[in-house]
């Protein structure tokens, strides 16, 4: 028992940086800081950040910055300049050289011409084959979930939230399904308000009490867009999914909400590619 509880413990103080580097990212980050809101030595809260979580927490801050910088760029108008200093960056030569880092192109590139673009264009075009979408025929699945409320960009607040809490409680799978279930459409209301859901399919022995809660994913049929490359072009593949491809298909959405696979991280790999599943639920056809 004692174990348990200080794996909680430390997970939660994890959590608690996490939450804290969201809520200033634009901010300047304290080191000392951070070693104050993890309730650690400053000699060993950060090897102890990177024991834990996979990644440096100079990594998490840069990863995070240039996740928002690359979302700016792909679904506003605000200029260079000013998505370089909201990142952080003193000037957009050295924003430039670190996202070209992780997003293997410079940052006007990526506007111009990303997967959002690709996206865009197919869409204007009604183009309904230009990306990879098959039928799926899923099982109905169980998950242990934690709710996010806010951007969707920053599930992964309430994915590491999860995956904490099923760690403290000897509950991870051996092969962890990170899935994220989103309910409301991004473009109708206030960031803010946005409702979405970190879950991941777990044994059925184990409990869904505070703070996990149990979502199920229905079964039966989906449209899978198998989407390759950073998350910010994520609006535009809901738009090209449900604009081109939809209408043309014959098929009609059931009354369930979206949900997307994760199959890599992105903590180990480059934006360009990180590798998600997008499912939408079909209402089963009547032979």
């Amino acid at each position: 028992m004692h174990k348990g509880l200080t794996e909680a413990s430390y997970s939660a103080r994890m959590i608690r940086v996490i939450d804290h580097v969201y809520a200033h990212l634009e901010d300047d980050i304290s080191f000392d800081r951070l070693a104050e809101v993890a309730c650690l030595s400053p000699y060993h809260w950060s090897r102890i950040y990177s024991a834990m979580r996979g990644e440096t927490i100079v990594a998490t801050i840069r990863r995070l910055r240039l996740q928002r910088a690359a979302d700016r760029l792909a679904n506003s108008q605000v200029d260079i300049a000013t998505v370089a200093d909201r990142a952080g960056y003193g000037s957009t030569n050295t924003f430039g050289r670190a996202f070209r880092n992780a997003f293997g192109t410079t940052p006007a590139a990526y506007r111009e011409n990303g997967q959002h673009a690709a996206f865009r264009n197919a869409n204007a075009a009604g183009d309904a084959t230009g990306f990879p979408v098959s039928i799926v025929d899923l099982p109905e699945r169980r998950c242990a979930s934690i709710d996010h409320r806010g951007s969707y960009m920053e599930i992964d607040r309430a994915m590491a939230r999860l995956f904490a809490e099923l760690v403290a409680r000897g509950a991870l799978p051996a092969q962890q399904e990170m899935i994220g279930v989103f309910f409301d459409d991004p473009e109708l209301g206030p960031e803010e308000e946005l409702r979405s859901r970190a879950c991941m399919p777990i044994a059925d022995s184990v409990a869904r009490d505070a703070p996990l809660t149990e979502t199920v994913l229905r079964g039966g049929p989906y449209a899978r867009l198998s989407y390759t490359g950073p998350y910010a072009a994520m609006p535009g593949a809901y738009r090209w999914l449900l604009g081109a491809w939809l209408p043309g298909s014959g098929h009609e959405p059931d009354d369930q909400p979206v949900f997307e696979a994760y199959l890599n991280d992105p903590r180990m790999v480059p934006q360009s590619e990180l590798r998600t599943d997008i499912h939408l639920p079909l209402k089963r056809r009547v032979p």
